[in-house]
């Protein structure tokens, strides 16, 4: 039986990677900061087949603990900050953890490998904010890193040491650089899930408007479900490297509004969106879509949940939890 051990795992990644591997037959272990998480109590009721080790990214002792433990033979670490929008309120808690917290991973497993003997394979989430002010279009593995958020930065700082302990002491580590994705089990303060919570708010009467800022920012938008079976096959390549994984389409949040609206009934929802400045970026990504190519022709991955499915699926869920809270 294999091990794998997941930072980050309470995140919508983590949680469907550990599905994944868990179908595949993986011991599956997850990094948990701090005993009092109240996420620590909801994974233990939804994934019980996880085995919760309490670890911190900023604590390298915590993580050689739990590398001891797992005894791992794939280690994902999608453990970061990753609100992009709080990354200007603190970035140096950001840049300390979304982008020191990989060097810590990578020194306790090169420790672990040391000592125990045993090969372990990488995978670092990197991120499509890497590419910020984008310098081609679409952006491929080759493409210039531009990072327009302190969030971003962090991410090519991740980026960058994976490629450096790689090329410097031969590790199995690759980064996923992962465009938008997006699934019922995101995070209420992200765009996507704030949308389809409110849409389904809205029609069942308990709001009435939404506040979002610039409705015309384009994403590359896909399903957090087919991502993660991406970061596993990297895992499984004979030679460790880097991919883009994305749809290759771009969504602006206007398309995200007439498709979620129209999931409930309602055409026109211009006076139920109001702009709120609060919600505009200090330095705003405008267009970012993938070349997945790479990942196409080497790993054999390619997106099955399209964009309208995606945001219906997460506007239907919303509305089955509201329904459930208000019986």
């Amino acid at each position: 039986m294999k091990s794998a051990l997941i930072t980050g795992i309470t995140g919508q990644d983590g949680l469907y990677l550990s599905e994944l591997l868990h179908s595949k037959g993986y011991k599956v272990y997850g990094l948990v900061r701090g005993q009092n998480n109240p996420k620590r109590a909801l994974l233990e009721k939804s994934h019980p087949f996880v085995e919760i080790l309490s670890g911190n990214l900023l604590d390298l002792s915590s993580l050689m603990r739990a590398f001891s433990a797992a005894q791992p033979d794939e280690v994902y670490n999608l453990g970061a900050i990753s609100f992009v929008a709080y990354s200007w309120e603190n970035a140096r808690l950001t840049t300390d953890v979304t982008g020191g917290g990989v060097l810590n991973v990578l020194e306790a497993l090169r420790f672990y490998q040391d000592t125990s003997g045993k090969q372990v394979r990488f995978y670092q989430a990197s991120s499509s904010e890497m590419f910020g002010k984008v310098q081609q279009v679409p952006q491929s593995e080759e493409t210039l890193l531009w990072p327009r958020s302190p969030y971003g930065v962090a991410k090519v700082y991740g980026h960058y040491m994976t490629i450096n302990y790689r090329e410097s002491y031969g590790l199995h580590a690759s980064s996923g650089i992962l465009f938008n994705h997006e699934s019922p089990r995101r995070g209420p303060e992200f765009v996507t899930r704030k949308v389809s919570r409110a849409v389904a708010r809205i029609s069942l009467g308990l709001q009435d408007q939404i506040a979002l800022g610039n409705l015309d920012a384009k994403r590359d938008w896909g399903f957090a479900g087919d991502y993660v079976e991406a970061m596993w096959l990297m895992l499984q390549q004979d030679e460790a490297d880097d991919y883009v994984i994305s749809t290759g389409e771009t969504h602006s949040i206007r398309e995200l509004l007439d498709i979620a609206f129209a999931e409930v009934g309602i055409d026109d929802w211009t006076d139920k969106v109001f702009i709120d400045p609060a919600f505009m970026r200090p330095a705003e990504v405008d267009l970012l879509i993938g070349d997945a190519t790479k990942a196409h022709s080497v790993l054999g991955w390619k997106p099955k949940v399209g964009f309208p499915e995606l945001v219906k699926m997460m506007v239907r869920n919303d509305l089955d939890e509201l329904r459930t809270e208000n019986t």
